[in-house]
């Protein structure tokens, strides 16, 4: 029989970012994932941007996240000495005069001041970049080296055997007031899932309300075009070096089909399109389906009626800049150091537990 403090289920940025901080703090940590290619996070460009939508809206708790989540890389870099995180200018393009206005009344509030690095009003000269309305630059955001992060740790999980390369069949899980067994080979203080989307077929929280979303991105070459920051305008375009830069992403809602499509590539090759008129040559294209919430905040916290299992994910396409904080926070509780936050708390959604039902 194996024993640990804390079995893991996922090994994606949520799973891999709580596992990390609870070894770090002294924990028995055992972790399954099945390893797929193509998991969200895999896939994901690792934007971290203090900008959310179309609305140009300050990201929840950004003043928070951003500069945790930098620092919370930075000591992975140094652990495993390769560069996961790199910092860098984001410009926000605008598409027309009236949106430069609304953006530049937006931004003289607080605290606008601390993400606003300055504005180009005219088109800024950037090789390859149209920007005839200009845009917007802003701070303190980056880019973060998502699969090689995840490769990283998952070369130390399987050297230290912490990490299992495994499917994890909930159906086999016994849980009691001491915790938990798994299989009949595995003893547990605590099970934690962070599944991402496959969240939505597991037997304790497919109540949760879980909006699974499909998103594709495509790796171009185009050398020509200028690579000192990230570009976004409809797409971002994140530079990965050598004239390659990560382009994406589009967004589909159930019904879709698993894996890349010909419409993604259209879309965000269109898209492209807009914001440079160089020639680019598509490399690659992968698709994910990307874990989301309602009410586009993170799910965490214990399981209404299982105290020995609890949930962590639901960070949509803010996995990166959320995933850390998060971590800490759910390591917290698990502890018994501090409270979830309310507004992440999975007891917000209770309420749509069918009582009885585990």
């Amino acid at each position: 029989m194996t024993n640990c403090d804390f079995l893991v289920v996922g090994h994606g940025i949520a799973g891999a970012t709580l596992a990390y901080v609870l070894r770090q703090r002294g924990h028995a940590v055992l972790v399954y994932d099945p390893g797929q290619d193509n998991s969200a996070s895999n896939v994901a460009a690792g934007l971290m941007n203090p900008v959310t939508g179309k609305r140009f809206a300050l990201s929840w708790r950004v003043a928070d996240l951003l500069p945790f989540a930098g620092t919370f890389y930075r000591e992975l870099e140094q652990r495993y000495g390769q560069s996961f995180f790199s910092e860098a200018l984001i410009l926000k393009l605008f598409s027309s005069i009236e949106e430069q206005n609304a953006v530049l009344a937006r931004s003289a509030d607080t605290p606008w001041e601390n993400f606003v690095a300055g504005f180009a009003t005219a088109n800024p000269g950037l090789p390859g970049v149209n920007a005839p309305f200009g845009g917007a630059w802003l701070q303190h955001g980056g880019h973060v080296a998502v699969r090689p992060l995840l490769a990283a740790l998952a070369a130390e999980g399987t050297r230290e055997g912490w990490l299992r390369r495994e499917t994890f069949d909930w159906s086999r899980l016994v849980t009691g007031p001491a915790g938990a067994v798994y299989a009949g080979q595995v003893r547990a203080r605590h099970v934690i899932c962070c599944e991402g989307a496959a969240a939505g077929r597991n037997p304790y929280f497919n109540w949760l309300p879980l909006s699974s979303n499909h998103g594709e991105v495509l790796d171009v070459d185009c050398a020509e075009l200028s690579a000192a920051q990230v570009l976004n305008r409809g797409a971002y375009v994140v530079p990965m070096g050598a004239g390659r830069f990560r382009v994406g992403a589009t967004y589909r809602r159930p019904p879709f089909t698993e894996g890349p499509t010909a419409e993604g590539r259209e879309e965000l090759a269109a898209r492209l399109a807009v914001i440079t008129d160089l020639p680019f040559g598509v490399v690659g294209q992968q698709a994910g389906v990307r874990p989301a919430v309602l009410d586009r905040r993170p799910l965490l916290g214990p399981h209404p009626a299982v105290p020995a299992l609890s949930f962590c994910g639901g960070y949509g396409s803010k996995g990166v800049m959320l995933a850390p904080r998060m971590a800490v926070l759910l390591a917290d509780w698990l502890e018994g150091r501090a409270e979830i936050w309310p507004e992440v708390s999975l007891q917000r959604y209770n309420a749509l537990w069918p009582a009885g039902v585990i």
